[in-house]
């Protein structure tokens, strides 16, 4: 008979914030990703087949809401596990670029007169600065070297 063996996360892992600021975020991915696809179809699709504005950026006020709010959490969380609610870890980091990035797109498009072709395109690279947040910060050296808090791997 195998031996079922069970392992305990770590203790920060152990958070009740945890799980929903996880859930929070992918689900702030899923809808900035599906406002990106509509960008990049209005951006490669023939003229007169563009898609309501409006859609587009509906899915991006709600992926930032969630955004914003899956933040917060981790600012909670990291504040019970390592005593700080902020400490510029590279994952850390780049979800704030990734914040900032569209909260442009949300001032370009909802307070400047800009043409939508320049404002899909922000969509689309902050889409690609979320994909750095996400997997591109597990190949810097500092979570190749366990320095940073978002390496959850144990000894």
């Amino acid at each position: 008979k195998p031996e079922i063996h069970s392992k305990t996360l770590m203790p920060a892992l152990q958070s009740p914030w945890f799980a929903p600021h996880v859930i929070l975020y992918m689900l702030a991915y899923a809808l900035l990703g599906a406002a990106a696809l509509i960008a990049a179809y209005q951006l490669f699709s023939p003229k007169g087949k563009l898609l309501s504005l409006a859609s587009t950026d509906d899915l991006v006020y709600i992926g930032y809401a969630f955004l914003t709010i899956a933040m917060l959490m981790g600012a909670l969380w990291a504040k019970e596990a390592w005593g700080h609610y902020w400490s510029w870890d590279p994952k850390e980091t780049w979800a704030a670029i990734t914040w900032l990035s569209y909260l442009g797109y949300i001032h370009l498009t909802r307070y400047g007169q800009v043409h939508r072709r320049l404002g899909n395109w922000v969509l689309i690279i902050a889409f690609c600065l979320l994909q750095m947040c996400w997997w591109g910060i597990n190949y810097l050296p500092s979570a190749q070297n366990g320095a940073s808090i978002h390496t959850y791997s144990q000894q």
